[in-house]
């Protein structure tokens, strides 16, 4: 897209939320690059990003398994446990606080649905009750065995990594109720096991918020199809979409407008647009 394109789309976009009475932010993993945090699309960007567990020859897939925290729970609390401290330590970058002051203009205000599970929108300032976390919270615990516990909160767990080897120094976290294994309540890969009371909850006061917006819009932002969870869900709500995304812009429909750009980038230029109205 040329730069006029990109403006105008821009401008198309700031026209579309201007008229709309709620604002549905559908969020990936693209979301959070600007804010420092890092992309694990394909095993190279993994494994730069984890050159312990490259080391290792695993995947993305293979330690994002509930396996992982059975067979090798160190080395699985390792990369889990050094995801949860760069998380607490990361600050939103200000195209969060931009979603929010333009979440503040509109009626029905905004409500968040990202795959993403580093609470990056909470520590932005957004209401949790206004947020859909569809594949869980890293800030949340359950049991590896399934022992009927309710998920508790992973505020008490100060995890300590060997960051040169991935592995968890510390003690491993417990279930409160049986003494097995923690794990963090997290969608993985090959997981049956998943414990989703909490993002089901959270998907009902979405649809309840929703069924009273006559004019909602989607904003999604950072999100692929290499796991579409967002992108599925935000093209299911037969509502006006704006895509933003560097590499994956395209658009289904013709109502729907399609920002080639980072995510503080188009966020940035969709509120400036926003303001100029």
């Amino acid at each position: 897209m040329t730069n006029t394109s990109l403006d105008q789309a821009c401008a198309d976009a700031a026209a579309l939320i201007a008229q709309a009475d709620g604002l549905v932010i559908t969020a990936g993993a693209g979301m959070g690059i600007d804010s420092g945090l890092p992309d694990f699309r394909g095993d190279q960007g993994f494994w730069r990003a984890y050159p312990a567990l490259g080391k290792h020859g695993l995947r993305f897939s293979e330690i994002a398994n509930p396996r992982a925290f059975r067979e090798r729970p160190e080395l699985a609390w390792g990369f889990y446990g050094h995801r949860l401290q760069l998380y607490r330590r990361t600050v939103p970058h200000a195209g969060f606080g931009l979603l929010n002051q333009i979440a503040a203009r509109l009626p029905g205000g905004a409500f968040v649905f990202t795959s993403n599970v580093d609470g990056q929108f909470q520590r932005s300032g957004m209401a949790e009750e206004r947020i859909v976390e569809c594949h869980g919270s890293i800030e949340k615990l359950q049991c590896l065995g399934d022992c009927g516990q309710l998920t508790w909160s992973a505020q008490e767990f100060v995890p300590v990594v060997d960051e040169e080897q991935c592995l968890l120094t510390c003690a491993l976290p417990r279930c409160p109720h049986c003494g097995d294994i923690a794990r963090p309540n997290i969608l993985m890969f090959g997981d049956r096991l998943w414990d989703s009371v909490y993002a089901d909850k959270q998907e009902h006061r979405l649809d309840t918020w929703l069924a009273r917006q006559s004019r909602a819009v989607i904003i999604e932002i950072g999100a692929g199809t290499w796991i579409p969870s967002v992108r599925v869900f935000g093209e299911s709500q037969q509502r006006p979409l704006i895509r933003v995304n560097p590499g994956e812009p395209d658009v289904g429909s013709q109502r729907d407008i399609g920002i080639a750009l980072g995510a503080l980038d188009g966020i940035s230029r969709i509120a400036a647009a926003l303001d100029a109205l």
